[in-house]
């Protein structure tokens, strides 16, 4: 399983949140936790050594040398902790995929490598023209991106699938939803059809490494900005800067 967190100004952004999701996750696989002051020490490590740009900061918590095959009979874990650039955050065309997401799968929201039908839908989205791929699940909801959470403009609130969705819980997702309900937005949890994504006229992506992006285009049609994710993505890019462990 793995983390990415925004590095910002030298400092991992929402570590905390991050380390809570990794030992969900390796609980989730059947591994041990991580020590957690151990993957701190190696991310503060690996984030000074980057310096003062804008990066992400990876955190890879593995299962150790084990046999070929599919038994769990794993070694010692491995942590390796690595830091890469990133771009500009932007508004981003998206595509609904033709596969779905299982919500009801073993590894459900849990942030693991496995990333097969990641890879796949990206590709089909990008020779479409898109940035991010999303997908439904197996009842025809809106879940998620391949490494986004997904937001709707509908009726002056901001909604987003729930974590029964299949959906990751993202932690940008999170503290989106915490510091908007703070500072008086209507945001919720709510099942959504993947038509209202379809036929929404704004909506929005978040992400470690996007923050707060608008969607432009779903499946081609073009979407403007909405007012309430321009108004999240103000608290989002203000409050990260003064609160980097929120």
């Amino acid at each position: 399983m793995f983390e990415a967190c925004e590095l910002l100004g030298g400092r991992p952004f929402a570590l905390t949140r991050h380390l809570d999701r990794l030992e969900r996750s390796a609980l989730g696989l059947g591994l041990p936790a991580p020590d957690r002051e151990l993957v701190r020490r190696a991310v503060e490590e690996v984030a000074a050594a980057w310096g003062q740009d804008l990066g992400r900061v990876r955190v890879l918590w593995t299962a150790g040398e084990g046999p070929l095959g599919t038994d769990a009979a794993w070694g010692p874990p491995t942590l390796v902790v690595a830091a890469s650039a990133v771009g500009a955050p932007r508004a981003a065309r998206v595509e609904v995929v033709p596969w779905v997401r299982n919500e009801r799968s073993s590894i459900a929201g849990l942030k693991t490598t496995s990333y097969a039908e990641n890879v796949r839908a990206l590709a089909w989205a990008k020779e479409r023209g898109a940035d991010e791929a999303i997908f439904a699940n197996t009842r025809g909801e809106l879940c998620e991106g391949t490494g986004t959470n997904v937001f709707v403009e509908r009726d002056g609130a901001l909604l987003t699938p729930p974590l029964s969705s299949g959906c990751l819980a993202g932690v940008t997702r999170a503290v989106v939803l915490d510091w908007a309900r703070e500072e008086g937005v209507d945001v919720r949890e709510v099942d959504l059809d993947v038509a209202e994504l379809r036929s929404a006229a704004h909506a929005a992506l978040t992400s470690s490494t996007r923050g707060v992006v608008p969607i432009s285009a779903v499946d081609g049609r073009e979407l403007a900005q909405g007012p309430l994710t321009e108004k999240v993505a103000e608290i989002y890019t203000r409050r990260h800067l003064d609160e980097p462990d929120p």
